[in-house]
């Protein structure tokens, strides 16, 4: 069984001619549109060789492009713990039955959400030295901007996929004993991550894209070194950038793949059902939910 059964009906022979055209008309459109931007960069010489020519040499991947692409996943892969994390504590505490944990929960939520991501890593480089009297590095304030903002849209996607599971999971989990925090971290915590796990993904490759807003700080991320510095090296800024989105392309679609793995390999052991075996001796039984079928004797 798979969530795609339940959620997508299949199409019927009417349905699948009207898709199979749209997408033979989509994709027409498509290498249009791609033939068309070919043209007109052909048209400003941005082909030309000499501008490409840098990407042959090492010294371009391994002084500029491998740095900045290790600064970005270094960043990216902090940022994404943290803010799974923080998601985690502050789903809890706006679902918390106490007002002076659930108010203040959703009011940081609601504040962080609301602030634009490149102003808090401004404000944190720039603010937060005048408060703790001393500096505060590139690599942190890239790090906590990314977690108070997408920390913050994981929470409201943790609560959210937490209130969708069947109340009875929680009340059946209630009647054997356990108690609230129990229910949250081994009942509705494991079954909202897998159904929320989309939008999950979805906010973790946003999360990678905005290492970008690092430059604002002078962070040496992928965008600061891959185009701004090495375009000001060999004046080629538009071959710089199509490099550096082919990989941030690459990235997010395994990023995504992982993702889909995860989701198969948890959806298998989540419908996996145990064999029963019968004693030696007993009579053949069908089981609750299946049906056994015995070959006849003789």
């Amino acid at each position: 069984m798979s969530t795609s059964n339940v959620l997508y009906d299949h199409p019927g022979p009417r349905a699948k001619v009207r898709n199979a055209v749209l997408s033979v008309v989509f994709g027409v459109a498509l290498l249009g549109l791609l033939y068309w931007i070919y043209t007109r960069f052909d048209q400003a010489n941005q082909w030309e060789p000499r501008l490409w020519e840098p990407f042959t040499r090492s010294a371009t991947w391994t002084q500029f492009i491998l740095p900045g692409l290790w600064a970005t996943l270094k960043a990216a892969g902090v940022g994404m713990l943290l803010s799974l994390a923080f998601g985690i504590v502050f789903a809890f505490g706006r679902l918390s039955d106490r007002w002076w944990i659930s108010v203040p929960a959703g009011m940081v939520v609601e504040f962080f959400r609301a602030v634009p991501l490149l102003l808090m890593i401004f404000f944190i480089f720039y603010g937060v030295p005048f408060l703790i009297k001393g500096p505060v590095t590139a690599f942190w304030a890239v790090v906590i901007g990314l977690t108070l903002y997408n920390g913050s849209v994981l929470a409201e996607a943790f609560r959210a996929g937490i209130r969708a599971v069947p109340g009875g999971q929680s009340e059946a989990a209630y009647a054997v004993g356990m108690r609230k925090n129990q229910v949250m971290r081994l009942i509705l915590l494991p079954q909202a991550a897998r159904a929320m796990l989309p939008i999950i993904v979805s906010q973790l490759v946003v999360l990678l894209k905005d290492t970008a807003l690092g430059y604002i700080v002078a962070y040496p991320e992928l965008l600061q070194r891959g185009v701004n510095d090495l375009a000001a090296n060999y004046g080629n800024i538009i071959a710089c950038a199509i490099v550096a989105a082919v990989i941030y392309i690459v990235i997010n679609s395994l990023l995504t793949w992982f993702a889909g793995w995860l989701d198969r390999r948890t959806g298998v052991r989540a419908f996996r059902v145990p064999r029963q075996t019968a004693p030696v001796g007993a009579a053949d039984s069908t089981p609750e939910g299946g049906a056994t079928v015995s070959e006849p004797q003789g």
